[in-house]
């Protein structure tokens, strides 16, 4: 019953409101005492309750002696709000985005919590035109591929590069394959995750076992060049060492204390 309670609460509802409708909707009609009675609300508030229910149309008096109160039925209720609500929701994006001033370019929004970054980035992917660029690891992957996917069928150019699993697609894919990914865990704190979008919008997170993920989100140019070549050098590199094998690239840093702290970010062996 408490997550009856907490959904109509964000409907607009107090507790007391709540419990005053589900009496009436139980057991109807009703006088306020028998309201009061049923639902636990106090007898000294009942009837300031039921003024609230007539004001937003949850419920009917019955003309009789003593007054009676009857619930609107249950599934007109919601078809009444989620109408309400539809028309507010059409309203308010037509108007609020009049008074919505120009943002500055190098504005940066903080996000923190698994779910509102996997959120953002979801809603990211889900506004890209032209294309879309990738730096993501398994575990998160599941909760983008839909998104990716759907992008990818509208012709969305999607270049991922992609830690983890080596048979997942996220658009053209290309496997980090050259350096295990506990080392790129070490080296970076975590499951570092870009998102970027036709050269427009970009989010860097990461995602740690031991802590909440973080991200930002912005539109600066600057950052989104960054992330962007970021991910096309992952790629190229991955690219590279295919091509001419994981003996070669090694024999490049290894033995050269600067390149060995670029590579693994550990300034000796």
């Amino acid at each position: 019953m408490e997550e009856i309670y907490n959904e109509l609460q964000k409907l607009g509802f107090s507790k007391y409101e709540c419990k005053a409708y589900i009496s009436l909707l139980k057991k109807s009609p009703s006088t306020g005492y028998e309201i009061s009675k049923l639902s636990g609300v106090p007898r000294s508030m009942i009837y300031e309750v039921i003024a609230k229910l007539l004001d937003k149309g949850a419920i009917y008096k019955v003309p009789s002696d003593p007054v009676k109160y009857s619930p609107v039925p249950a599934k007109e209720l919601i078809t009444r709000f989620r109408s309400q609500f539809e028309q507010s929701f059409d309203y308010l994006e037509k108007n609020l985005m009049t008074l919505e001033g120009e943002r500055e370019a190098d504005v940066i929004w903080h996000i923190r919590s698994d779910e509102l970054v996997i959120a953002e980035i979801v809603d990211l992917i889900g506004r890209a035109e032209k294309e879309l660029w990738l730096s993501v690891w398994e575990p998160q992957t599941p909760m983008i591929q839909e998104a990716v996917d759907q992008r990818h069928e509208e012709g969305v150019k999607i270049f991922t590069i992609l830690f983890g699993n080596r048979h997942l697609q996220l658009g053209s894919t290309y496997h980090h394959n050259y350096m295990p990914p506990d080392v790129v865990k070490e080296r970076t704190g975590g499951h570092l995750t870009i998102a970027a979008r036709d050269g427009e919008e970009v989010i860097i997170a990461n995602f740690s076992e031991e802590t909440p993920a973080w991200a930002v989100k912005s539109k600066d140019p600057a950052l989104i060049l960054v992330a962007t070549e970021y991910i096309r050098h992952d790629i190229m590199i991955e690219e590279i060492t295919r091509k001419f094998g994981e003996d070669k690239l090694d024999s490049l840093w290894r033995k050269d204390n600067d390149l060995l702290h670029v590579v693994t970010g550990k300034r000796f062996k």
